[in-house]
């Protein structure tokens, strides 16, 4: 990634002359309701950035006469707003599944081709096969292409491995992502993606693996500590609703947060789950139940919605987003980065998908990317708004208006995104 022009700790860098600057200003915790109303978008008002973090955000004036040999970036009369959170990614993984995308045009479902073989399962395969340096080689240009969108904090999942030792082995590669930085990663350890074919062939085998995820894999992700974030898929046909309570009460003891794949193709009760486990996110949620609705309204867990994902697989659905939000649920919006079922680098066209495709507003769909994005990472407190004392997180986007980029659906609009103070991506 390119290297940032600041020199040292002491530096100030000033970000200047936007035409509007989106602060997400408010609260440090998810929003709901009416406040996702409010971007806070500004006009005149610069940031300034002093190691990895934000130390005034003021009219460019006020500071230019407060750092007066500060460096400065030349916003260029664009926008100026926080990196973009995605909070739900599947980054590291081996060849695109092409021929699942004929196959569902086709008319075969999403959990025909598993059964048959294929989807993750097809991952899985691929992956087991490759060395830690090609998982390695692959990943790392694909968060560059998040960069280049506006992403400045990524989360990244395992879960096509399905052996300890393949779990393990991608979330080391994940670790390695996050050292290579600048980009924030988060990663979760998602053993539960799935019962391995293997497993599925003996008798008691799923039995068996989820004995394996708690007695071997989550106390070994613990011992090494490669993740914060324990998630499994809890769907119909995948891990059911009392599996999922295990395992996830068993990830809790490890000291592991947790998540849930909910609800995504039909209502298990994922939903009502994570939220009575106090999970920081439950993800997908396309089919959500009304009683999954009231259950996430009232608990503090963040409804991560994956449009491009609905949108790719042809369903011609997607999660009720705005009943959701005029219930009081906190929503995020993240990419679902996969090789199967959404192929998408770009985080500006999730906020198209936002809009056209969820109802929302341009100002939720950018909190929905920003401020919820990061609550659901369980990091309201240090990025997502510019604050004074949060991560210097930020990017500027060639725009006159924080409406365009959900507008302009598939155009690269960002020139400049900045990491805990260093650059990311540099627009040539």
């Amino acid at each position: 990634m390119s290297e940032s022009p600041r020199t040292d700790d002491e530096t100030v860098t000033l970000f200047v002359n936007a035409a509007q600057t989106v602060t997400c200003a408010g609260p440090a915790r998810a929003r709901r309701g009416a406040e996702m109303q409010d971007a806070a978008v500004q006009v005149g008002v610069g940031v300034a950035v002093q190691g990895e973090r934000i130390v005034a955000v003021d009219d460019d004036a006020v500071l230019r006469r407060r750092y007066p040999d500060a460096v400065e970036i030349d916003c260029d009369r664009g926008v100026l707003a926080p990196g973009f959170v995605d909070s739900h990614t599947h980054t590291v993984f081996g060849r695109a599944r092409y021929d699942e995308h004929e196959l569902r045009a086709t008319g075969v479902p999403y959990l025909e081709i598993a059964r048959r073989g294929g989807g993750i399962h097809a991952s899985v395969r691929d992956l087991r096969a490759r060395s830690d340096e090609e998982l390695y080689a692959l990943a790392l240009p694909r968060l560059r292409a998040l960069a280049a969108g506006g992403v400045t904090t990524v989360e990244i999942k395992s879960g096509y491995g399905l052996t300890v030792h393949d779990e393990l082995r991608t979330l080391r590669v994940i670790a390695r992502l996050a050292d290579a930085g600048p980009l924030n990663v988060v990663a979760t350890c998602l053993g539960a993606h799935e019962v391995p074919l293997e497993y599925r062939e003996l008798l008691d085998g799923r039995a068996a693996w989820i004995e394996c995820l708690i007695h071997e894999l989550y106390p070994a992700v613990a011992a090494e500590q490669l993740a914060g974030f324990a998630d499994v898929f809890c769907e119909p046909g995948v891990f059911t609703v009392p599996e999922t309570r295990r395992l996830l009460e068993a990830a809790g003891g490890h000291g592991m947060r947790l998540k849930l794949h909910a609800d995504e193709l039909h209502d298990g009760g994922a939903a009502v789950l994570a939220a009575a486990l106090g999970a920081v996110s439950a993800d997908h949620l396309a089919a959500i139940s009304p009683e999954g609705i009231a259950a996430l309204a009232a608990s503090s867990t963040v409804a991560t919605l994956l449009p491009a994902t609905m949108l790719f697989l042809g369903t011609g659905r997607q999660a009720p987003a705005r009943t959701m939000l005029d219930a009081g649920v906190a929503i995020a919006v993240a990419t679902d980065l996969n090789p199967g079922t959404s192929p998408l680098q770009s985080f500006p066209l999730v906020l198209t998908l936002a809009v056209s495709q969820l109802r929302l507003s341009a100002s939720e769909a950018w909190l929905a990317g920003t401020v919820n994005g990061a609550a659901a990472l369980g990091l309201a407190g240090h990025t997502g708004q510019l604050r004074e004392g949060f991560r210097a997180d930020i990017a500027v986007h060639a725009a006159d208006d924080f409406r365009a980029l959900p507008y302009w659906f598939g155009e690269r609009l960002c020139r400049v995104a900045w990491a805990r103070g260093r650059a990311c991506h540099l627009s040539a």
